[in-house]
């Protein structure tokens, strides 16, 4: 699990760090992100109003922007999906 860990961090760093600010994920970098690495997981990962409208449910303090507590959202719901936990 450590190594997960580590990787989902390492993930997140790579994308949040394309425009420069390497802790907040902007919606360009979530959608990349997305359609990237969770395309599999994520309903309508290419459609990009999907991918707004699933940003502004996890943008928690409304910036317009992820941090990686916002973004850990979203993999724990998509593991428990996976895993059967969810609905």
């Amino acid at each position: 699990m450590e190594a997960a860990i580590c990787t989902l961090v390492a993930e997140f760093k790579t994308y949040a760090g394309k425009d420069g600010s390497g802790s907040t994920l902007s919606k360009e970098e979530f959608h990349k992100l997305v359609t990237s690495q969770l395309s599999n997981y994520v309903k309508n990962a290419s459609d990009p109003r999907a991918i707004e409208e699933l940003m502004g449910s996890l943008d928690e303090n409304n910036d317009g922007e992820l941090t990686f507590s916002e973004f850990w959202q979203l993999l724990g719901k998509l593991a428990a999906k996976q895993g059967g936990f969810g609905p």
